[in-house]
């Protein structure tokens, strides 16, 4: 049920938990992905928004085929007569847009590792407080010290990944990115738990989607027309031509936003972001480490490793108590 802890889940589900553990991360290692495409893809925009926007395009459009093939029904008349349109139709989509925007901006300056564990940090605090409270129609669960002693390991953890790093930004600016990169991170745990609200409204988590992707769609056609009076893009840019991949980002976004929505009323709020930031934090150091798509190489070493184990050790104590 949601908002249910682990032992809940395991319980009544067995060993088929641990495939939706595995669905989550899988989910999760979208997002790092999804935010170096997007990067890339702004070499060709030019512009944040209208990345975004093309990113939510594309979404909406993978979605709307799959709900038409699937869900026929929820396009008839009669269906759209008998909703309320409460706030759970439109908030969603929105959150994603300032998350996905936030994270176009953060990566080229703190790099994709340290853009994953900030934003991290921020959806365990706010899942932690969903948990707790039992906002947005979660189911309350009763708060323990000791989750906020795995609030405290994931900071220590980001401090010790970072400390005498180099950032892309100078040192006074740092600081704000960082924050930035907390404060957008708290919105994927309260866009799930909306979106799975409207799930359950609606009967239906793939149209639950596609709402929230096409909300998100609409939001940033406006907002790139007035910010930047334009949706267009270049085919080429400094010498490299723009290809079909540059697209995909939306296909990933759309994978991300079902699974968990799809996850949280079986393993709750908790494990289902616990799940999904694993997998963040997996893709984000690989991005790294290699230099996925044009990025430049940060090879994991020690202290990374040791700093990624007690980012772990933290959600984990988040979960477990």
């Amino acid at each position: 049920m949601p908002g249910s802890k682990a032992s809940g889940p395991t319980k009544k589900a067995g060993n088929a938990v641990y495939l939706l553990i595995l669905l989550g991360v899988l989910g999760g290692m979208a997002v790092p992905l999804q935010t170096s495409i997007n990067a890339e893809f702004s070499r060709f925009s030019r512009a944040v928004f209208i990345t975004s926007f093309y990113s939510f395009l594309v979404g909406t459009i993978a979605l709307f085929a799959v709900n038409l093939a699937l869900n026929t029904e929820k396009f008839s008349a009669s269906f759209f007569g008998a909703q309320d349109y409460s706030y759970i139709w439109f908030v969603g989509g929105l959150m994603g847009v300032v998350f996905l925007t936030a994270n176009i901006v953060l990566l080229p300056r703190i790099g994709a590792a340290l853009t994953v564990i900030v934003t991290v940090t921020g959806q365990m605090i706010i899942g932690l407080m969903i948990d707790t409270f039992g906002w947005f129609e979660a189911v309350p669960q009763p708060f323990h010290p000791m989750h906020l002693a795995g609030v405290m390991l994931l900071i220590i953890g980001i401090i010790y990944m970072n400390i005498n790093k180099k950032l892309a930004v100078g040192k006074q600016h740092s600081r704000a990115w960082v924050f930035l990169g907390l404060f957008t991170g708290m919105l994927p745990p309260m866009q799930t738990a909306v979106n799975s609200a409207l799930s359950r409204e609606i009967d239906s988590t793939l149209f639950a989607a596609f709402i929230s992707f096409l909300m998100g769609t609409i939001a940033l056609f406006f907002i790139a027309l007035i910010v930047h009076r334009r949706l267009s893009f270049n085919f080429k840019a400094g010498g490299t031509s723009l290809k079909p991949w540059h697209f995909s980002s939306g296909l990933l976004g759309a994978l991300y936003i079902g699974m968990n929505i799809l996850l949280m009323p079986y393993l709750g709020v908790t494990l289902t972001m616990m799940s999904a930031i694993f997998g963040q934090i997996i893709m984000g150091l690989l991005i790294d480490h290699f230099g996925l798509l044009g990025l430049p190489k940060q090879p994991i070493g020690p202290r990374r490793i040791i700093a990624a184990v007690i980012i772990v050790s933290g959600i984990l104590i988040l979960q477990f108590f």
